[in-house]
C-alpha cells in the first residue's frame, strides 16, 4: 500500500471513529434528557426545604388500621409512626388524605406531601416512580372469600369442598381487586405462572382494602386479595371469613419518599432502625394488627368515625353551646377532649372539674350549682370562654383571638397580658399569639422575665398554655378530615 492510500484509509477511520464517538455523545445526551424528561416528580423538596418549612407533609388513607378517629382520639399505626417520626425530625406533622389510592403516587410526586405513609408493596415498577424507605413488616398476600353462610353447623372438610384452597382454582375464575393495586399485579403474574386465565374485576381507587373487604362479607362480590395481616385483623370481627389461601411469597411493606430526596430517606430509615429497636414500635405494630379485642371494640362503637359522625355522646349539648359563642362545635369539641377526654366526671390536681373542666370559684361565679353535669358545665365554661375573648378586643384576627382566649382559658388572663408587654417591649406585635406572644408565654417560666418591670403576675409554666393553644389546633385538624360540620 503507497503513502497516499494508506492516508486516505486513515483519514477514513478517523472519520467514522469521529462521527461513532459524535453519535454516541448525542445518544447519551438524549438519553439523558429523556430520563430528564421522564423524571416521576414535579417539585424540588428534601429535608433541607422541609427544615426550613417546619413542616412533615404526609399522605395517608383513612382505614381501620391506617389513620381514623376513635372517642376524640386520632389514631393507626401510620399515625403514630408519623406522630414519632415527626418528632423525631422535630417538625410539625400535617396529615393529607388521599380520596383515592390510585392518587398516591401522582400526589407525592406533586409536591402535595413529602411521603406516603401508607402500607406499600415493594415492586419493581413502583420503584420507578418513588424511593422506598426501608420496610416495616413482611407479610404476603391471602385470598379473602366469604365461607357458606351456615358454616358454623358443616364439617371441616364440605367447607374446603365449597372454597378456593388453591390458586389452580382461580383459573376462568373472578377476583375483585383495585386496578392500580399491587393484588392487580400479584393475579397478572399468577396468570403468566399458572399460564391460564385469572379474571381479574377491577374496583374504583377510592374503596380501602377494608371496605372491599366488607363487600366480601355482605355478598357483593365473591373473593378478594389482601395483605395477611389487614385480612386477619378484618377476620376477627368478620369470623365467616376465610383467608388461609395464600397466593405469593413473603413480601416487604414500606412507605416512600420522592426519588430526589434521598437526604429525606435517609433520615427516616435511620429514624426506622432506631425505632425498631424499641418495645414501642412493636407494641403499636400489634395494637393495630394483632390485638383482636381492641379492634372489634374500635369498630363496633359509635365513636368510631368509619361508623358515622359523631366525636363523643355530648356532640348535640356541645353544638348547642357551640353555637352561642360562634365556633365550629368540632373545635369546641376538640377543647373539650383537651380538658377532661369527654368525662363529665373528670378532676383536675388542682380541683377543677366537669367536661370543660371549670375552677370551683370560676363555676360559682358563672351561675354553675353543680358542675359535674354536662349541660350546666358547657353551658358555664363557654359563657367563661365569652367573657375571657372580650378581654382581647384589640386582637383584630379572629383565628388569633381563639389562641388569646384558650391560653387565657388555661392560665389565666393576666399572664397572657405580661406575655403581651413583654412581647411588644421586645419589639414583638402584641396582638399576634404565633411567632409574637406565644414566644413570650414560653418566657414567662424563665426568672429573668417573669422578674421583668412590665410583668405582673409572675412566673407561669408558660409551655402550657404553649401547648394547650398547639394541640387543640391540631386535634381539631383532624376532626375537620373525619367529621362533617
Amino acid at each position: 500500500m503507497d503513502v497516499q492510500k494508506f492516508s486516505l484509509l486513515f483519514a477514513a477511520i478517523l472519520l467514522f471513529s469521529g462521527c461513532s464517538q459524535a453519535d454516541k455523545n448525542t445518544t447519551q445526551q438524549a438519553t439523558a434528557l429523556n430520563i430528564q424528561d421522564k423524571a416521576p416528580y414535579k417539585v424540588e423538596r428534601d429535608l433541607a426545604e422541609i427544615r426550613k418549612d417546619g413542616v412533615l407533609h404526609a399522605i395517608t388513607i383513612y382505614n381501620s388500621t391506617s389513620y381514623f378517629l376513635y372517642k376524640g382520639m386520632p389514631m393507626g399505626f401510620e399515625y403514630e409512626l408519623l406522630s414519632r417520626l415527626a418528632n423525631d425530625l422535630d417538625l410539625e406533622l400535617q396529615i393529607t388524605v388521599a380520596e383515592d389510592i390510585d392518587d398516591l403516587f401522582d400526589m407525592l410526586n406533586n409536591g402535595e406531601g413529602d411521603i406516603i405513609a401508607y402500607g406499600l408493596t415493594i415492586t419493581e415498577p413502583r420503584k420507578e416512580l418513588v424511593s422506598f424507605t426501608d420496610y416495616h413488616y413482611v407479610t404476603h398476600q391471602a385470598l379473602v372469600q366469604r365461607m357458606p353462610s351456615n358454616w358454623r353447623s358443616l364439617p371441616g372438610y364440605k367447607i374446603e369442598k365449597q372454597l378456593i384452597s388453591n390458586t389452580l382454582e382461580l383459573i376462568n375464575d373472578t377476583v375483585w381487586v383495585r386496578q392500580n393495586s399491587s393484588y392487580a399485579d400479584r393475579l397478572k403474574n399468577l396468570q403468566d405462572e399458572l399460564g391460564a386465565d385469572i379474571e381479574i374485576a377491577y374496583l374504583e381507587g377510592n374503596k380501602t382494602t377494608d371496605e372491599i373487604i366488607s363487600m366480601v362479607v355482605d355478598g357483593e362480590i365473591e373473593r378478594t386479595v389482601s395483605d395477611y395481616n389487614i385480612a386477619a385483623i378484618n377476620k376477627t370481627y368478620y369470623p365467616i371469613l376465610d383467608i388461609d389461601t395464600r397466593i405469593s411469597f413473603a413480601q416487604r411493606i414500606a412507605w416512600a419518599v420522592r426519588k430526589n430526596s434521598p437526604e429525606l430517606l435517609t433520615a427516616i430509615n435511620e429514624w426506622i432502625s432506631k425505632e425498631k429497636k424499641s418495645d414501642d414500635y412493636y407494641v403499636i405494630y400489634n395494637k393495630y394488627f394483632k390485638n383482636k379485642k381492641s379492634y372489634k371494640r374500635r369498630i363496633r362503637s359509635d365513636f368510631y368515625s368509619k361508623n358515622g359522625n359523631r366525636i363523643s355522646q355530648y356532640d348535640p349539648v356541645i353544638k348547642e353551646y357551640a353555637d352561642d359563642i360562634g365556633w365550629d362545635w368540632r373545635f369546641l369539641c376538640s377543647q373539650v377532649y383537651q380538658e377532661s377526654r369527654f368525662n363529665p366526671k373528670a378532676e383536675s390536681w388542682a380541683g377543677a372539674g366537669g367536661l370543660i373542666q371549670l375552677m370551683p370559684e370560676t363555676a360559682k361565679a358563672l351561675g354553675v350549682s353543680n358542675p359535674f353535669n354536662p349541660k350546666e358545665n358547657l353551658k358555664g365554661g363557654v359563657k367563661y370562654l365569652d367573657r375571657i375573648r372580650g378581654r382581647f378586643e384589640k386582637v383584630e384576627d379572629s383565628i388569633q383571638k381563639i389562641k388569646f382566649t384558650l391560653a387565657a382559658f388555661n392560665c389565666g388572663p393576666g399572664h397572657v397580658f405580661d406575655a403581651m408587654r413583654l412581647a411588644e417591649k421586645n419589639g414583638k406585635d402584641p396582638h399576634i399569639w404565633d411567632d409574637h406572644v406565644e414566644e413570650y408565654i414560653l418566657k414567662l417560666s424563665d426568672k429573668k422575665y417573669y422578674t421583668d418591670e412590665v410583668v405582673r403576675y409572675g412566673f407561669v409554666r408558660g409551655a402550657e398554655p404553649y401547648e394547650y393553644v398547639k394541640d387543640i389546633f391540631l386535634r381539631y385538624d383532624h376532626y375537620k378530615k373525619f367529621i362533617e360540620l
